[in-house]
């Protein structure tokens, strides 16, 4: 358990035991919502919940008010919406001012931003302008109470826990004494809330104060990448590891994943070895999936990569080593050479299709 902030006071605990909103800010980008910022509702409402307040969702740019009813209708109860045609293109210190006048009037109790480029570059900055605690790349958050070694008491503490040392250790951390208790989720951890039709909620809107700010950068130009792959929406992936051996190897892969209409997938080893391209690593710093069917082929199964696929509905591991991590999580193991076992198992396929 690590504990941020000074060594505490009276007055400060009194203070830590009043409890505003949990905030979720709702990215978009390219006139579209990201769905970080919904699956987060789904926890934000669990973390709502245990504390008895609303659960809002933050919209920060211009003409965005628009996105209100599809965050009322995956849980928001209220959504502030901070619109002004200066933040119509992401710049961090104009956003960054914005949410931070937002906090200082509303003070919430939790902010939540996803561990996306643009909630890695925004959140540093709030807490450092606010000189609060923040806890990046978070995997799970909870409530729950804490006990100081002075022997002073927090109740309904923000519990933000995340992999540390290499994945090798979790860490639950809590911020007893400043607020907001901020902190980044990961993509894909948390599910994205089923959808209420008809629900709605209150929108508050912000008028920015964003004159006067010392600000070097300008945007000059925005170019958009379309990724390859999505792997958080596919139902089936076929990853490969280092095992493969090689690019050329990985059409076992791509050959499996063509005849199962999966998505292909791969670990970090398999990524930083040249096998395959980055926008399909799956683990701690790739892409967290979920699907209902994940194939791990020559995976040794670190606890880096485990941490990004092992609430899959069904994994099946085809791996030499019998020892190998991968193992101990899956449903299913298949011992043997990845080059012989994926070929039987395609023609298999194949002539039960036949059949």
């Amino acid at each position: 358990m690590v504990i941020t902030g000074p060594s505490n006071t009276t007055k400060e605990n009194s203070m830590s035991q009043i409890h505003g909103e949990v905030w979720v800010y709702a990215e978009q980008e390219w006139d579209a919502l990201q769905d970080i910022g919904i699956e987060l509702l789904s926890k934000g409402r669990e973390l709502a919940g245990a504390l008895n307040v609303k659960l809002c969702s933050v919209l920060v740019g211009h003409k965005v008010k628009k996105y209100a009813d599809r965050l009322f209708q995956h849980g928001a109860d209220k959504v502030y919406v901070c619109d002004s045609p200066t933040l119509a293109l992401y710049d961090t210190v104009k956003y960054a001012k914005a949410f931070e006048d937002l906090i200082k009037l509303h003070k919430p109790d939790v902010v939540l931003f996803g561990a996306s480029t643009r909630g890695r570059d925004l959140a540093p900055r709030i807490a450092s302008k606010l000189r609060v605690g923040l806890t990046a790349d978070c995997t799970d958050l909870q409530i729950g109470d804490f006990k100081h070694p002075s022997g002073t008491e927090y109740k309904k503490l923000l519990y933000q826990i995340r992999p540390a040392f290499g994945g090798n250790i979790i860490a639950t951390i809590v911020n007893p004494l400043t607020r907001p208790q901020m902190a980044t989720v990961r993509e894909g951890v948390m599910p994205i809330p089923p959808v209420q039709d008809g629900r709605k909620g209150e929108i508050v809107t912000a008028d920015p104060d964003l004159e006067n700010l010392k600000n070097v950068t300008r945007i000059l130009s925005r170019v958009k990448t379309e990724k390859k792959v999505n792997l958080k929406a596919a139902r089936i992936i076929v990853a490969g590891g280092y095992g493969v051996g090689s690019r050329e190897n990985f059409k076992h892969i791509w050959g499996l994943a063509g005849v199962l209409g999966a998505e292909v997938g791969a670990s970090r080893a398999a990524v930083d070895a040249g096998f395959i391209e980055k926008d399909h690593q799956v683990g701690q710093t790739g892409t967290t999936v979920r699907p209902v069917l994940y194939i791990a082929c020559g995976i040794s199964g670190s606890v880096q990569h485990r941490a990004g696929m092992d609430q899959s509905a069904k994994i099946v591991a085809i791996n030499s080593d019998p020892g190998a991590p991968i193992l101990g999580v899956a449903h299913y193991g298949i011992i043997g050479d990845l080059n012989t076992v994926i070929p039987m198992i395609i023609d298999d396929i194949k002539k039960r299709r036949v059949d």
